[in-house]
């Protein structure tokens, strides 16, 4: 049986399956979609990251195709409804990353309070910002966590440990799962209403594309931080830079966009001076992370071969 791989997978877990499959590791094809739909007929096996776009037309083409193994959490590059009709089975490495972005989001949360990144541009050019930059604590702060699922409940830990008030919207889990984390769970509008900072760990669905809006930040009322390491589309970016222009939000970090890579007509509306924090969706990836998410997928192939 042929594996093909087109995005970064763990040394480890490629030798590991290198024992049962023939293996084909070309990174090329995640950026050509041509020569995948051309070439996939010949595999059992397809491991992707969020870049190769598996769609209807790759799909239509893979007439062997068993098993689709992602490096990652997110489907939305996947026609999962698709590879259901096909009997093709679909197997995200789900909570293998939420350590890294739950240390994402809190890194996060505190440089944008405490204005580190800022601090840092002004005294590379020799200035020295003592009072000109003001900094918070994460301390006391309220923690508004939209979406409570595993990444979520990392976060919330994390923070607990610094004394922070942690609240959270998510209609599909009781109150009862919040008490187990010290967090709140409230309305949307009360979380907008109440939230320091606000961390969004939502999946994208025709429900969530664009939910946070101009007609959303309006309703913010704390000028809250803006962390996205879920997904782009989420947040409507022209209405985000609207906002922290007119001071209805006081910053935010982006390890996701509407397009990626983040496109230059994004990118030039941002002012040098703003407060945001800029990541190419590197949330997720650490080397532990990494070396976790592989080994996971490496074992749920050989399972569903039952190697």
């Amino acid at each position: 049986m042929k594996i093909l791989i087109t995005e970064f997978m763990e040394t480890n877990s490629v030798e590991i399956l290198k024992k049962n499959f023939d293996i084909t590791f070309d990174q090329e094809l995640s950026k050509n979609h041509k020569a995948l739909k051309d070439s996939i007929n010949k595999f059992d096996v397809l491991i992707v990251r969020n870049k190769t776009q598996v769609n209807q037309e790759i799909l239509e083409n893979a007439t062997s195709l068993k098993f689709i193994g992602r490096l990652g959490v997110g489907l939305d590059n996947i026609d999962t409804d698709y590879c259901k009709n096909k009997n093709i089975h679909v197997q995200p490495a789900t909570g293998m990353n939420a350590d890294s972005v739950a240390e994402f989001v809190i890194n996060s949360s505190l440089s944008l309070l405490k204005n580190n990144h800022l601090m840092h541009k002004e005294t590379l050019l020799g200035n020295w910002p003592r009072t000109l930059i003001s900094s918070r604590e994460l301390k006391g702060k309220t923690l508004g966590l939209f979406g409570f699922g595993l990444i979520a409940k990392k976060v919330s830990l994390i923070a607990n440990v610094f004394n922070a008030t942690i609240i959270a919207h998510d209609p599909f889990i009781g109150q009862n799962i919040g008490d187990e984390f010290n967090t709140k769970l409230v309305s949307a509008n009360e979380l907008f209403e109440f939230a320091d900072i606000i961390s969004i760990h939502l999946p994208l669905t025709n429900t969530t594309k664009n939910l946070l809006n101009y007609s959303a930040f309006k309703k913010m009322l704390k000028r809250p931080i803006i962390i996205n390491s879920s997904r782009g589309s989420i947040i409507h970016e022209k209405d985000l830079l609207r906002a922290y222009d007119e001071k209805l939000i006081s910053g935010f970090a982006l390890d996701v966009y509407e397009k990626e890579p983040a496109p230059k007509e994004f990118l030039i509306n941002i002012k040098k001076d703003t407060n945001c924090i800029l990541t190419p969706h590197i949330a997720g990836v650490t080397e532990e992370s990494n070396s976790r998410v592989s080994e996971y997928i490496a074992n749920a192939v050989l399972e569903f071969f039952k190697l």
